[in-house]
């Protein structure tokens, strides 16, 4: 192990015990350390240090393999902050397409070399779910789309997901109170179809939550758990009056989802009673494509989660391109720095 823990050797590997009673997710100490790193890494700081190469100096590009939203900077700026490396990166939210090259790393392959796989995922992740956020919120044209998807993927990283859709994807929000703190925003979200069930009627909770949230908290309730969705937006609103700021319609798959039809007829019904105040927000399932039928049929925002959750993750790859000052290259890539003006120099 180096001085600050960090793995230095095969050796140190065989030294190293998990327990099983944990999660299962790595503790930042053990990403810093390499330990989630593939292991041929750790290996070749062995096979370099025989060699007499481990602090050979290297130029590394990062580059996608196709089109995306450049996320996940910070954290690999984390792992590389004390090393004796200079960065040159896009800026988080700039877009790319194939073969760019969107981060530049130059210094002895021994301060970086273990973590080529730590700084692959960190960009890989980020970058699909900005890319499918920023589909979500173009399709909304400048209505709120919130980030509902925490529940989606695995807690350990539900922070990371929503801190990208939130800071580079462009939504307005984030459920995930981790999420949307790391994003300097307050969470977003009102009480799910457990409390409306549990109370056992959407006007009764509506009322009491109406007593107990905040003052400056917008009224935002569900209305797709008991009856109709019409029925029940109009019971809430002649409830709370002005004090409603939205229904959120949330109808599953079981039942149709939200339509352009029921959008429609709910909105029609809310006007025609003297509620066009109110304004409709849709979840369940939602992807661009239904966010531009619904926003025409009349939703005023949406909150989206599985489409979020499940962008693909921007495939990442890591080529050394100068050696000790030489220019070089595996066979079917260009030998040499690649140029990209939009390069900034970030360390």
């Amino acid at each position: 192990m180096t001085k600050n823990g960090n793995l230095d050797s095969l050796e140190d590997l065989s030294s190293v015990q998990v327990r099983s009673d944990r999660l299962f997710s790595a503790t930042h100490e053990e990403i810093l350390s390499g330990l989630t790193s593939d292991v041929y890494f750790l290996k070749t700081r062995d096979v370099l240090r025989r060699a007499g190469k481990l602090h050979t100096p290297v130029v590394a590009e990062f580059f996608a393999r196709g089109h995306g939203i450049f996320a996940g900077l910070p954290e690999a700026m984390h792992v590389l902050k004390d090393k004796k490396v200079s960065v040159y990166a896009l800026q988080e939210g700039d877009t790319f397409a194939p073969k760019d090259v969107v981060m530049r790393i130059s210094g002895p392959y021994s301060e970086f070399g273990l973590y080529e796989t730590v700084l692959l995922g960190f960009l890989a992740s980020s970058s699909g779910w900005a890319t499918a956020a920023r589909q979500c919120v173009e399709a909304a044209e400048g209505k709120p789309v919130l980030c509902f998807g925490a529940r989606h993927v695995h807690p350990a990283i539900a922070s990371v997901m929503e801190r990208a859709a939130v800071v580079v994807g462009g939504c307005t929000g984030a459920s995930c109170m981790l999420g949307a703190k790391l994003a300097n925003l307050e969470p977003t979200g009102t009480v799910p179809h457990a409390a409306v069930l549990i109370i056992g009627d959407t006007v009764e909770l509506a009322k009491v939550y109406d007593a107990e949230v905040p003052e400056k908290e917008a009224r935002i309730v569900l209305v797709d758990t008991f009856k109709d969705e019409a029925e029940e937006s109009l019971r809430v609103a002649k409830a709370l009056g002005d004090r409603l700021f939205g229904v959120r319609l949330d109808t599953p798959g079981e039942r149709g989802g939200v339509t352009v039809e029921l959008v429609k007829e709910v909105r029609y019904r809310l006007n025609l009673a003297g509620f066009s105040h109110v304004r409709i927000i849709a979840s369940g399932g939602l992807t661009p494509d239904r966010i531009r039928v619904l926003s025409e049929a009349g939703v005023d925002s949406f909150g989206v989660g599985s489409y979020i959750t499940h962008g693909a993750p921007r495939d990442m790859t890591m080529d050394l391109k100068v050696v000790d000052g030489v220019p070089v290259a595996k066979r079917g890539r260009l030998p040499g720095m690649i140029e990209n003006p939009r390069l900034i120099r970030v360390q």
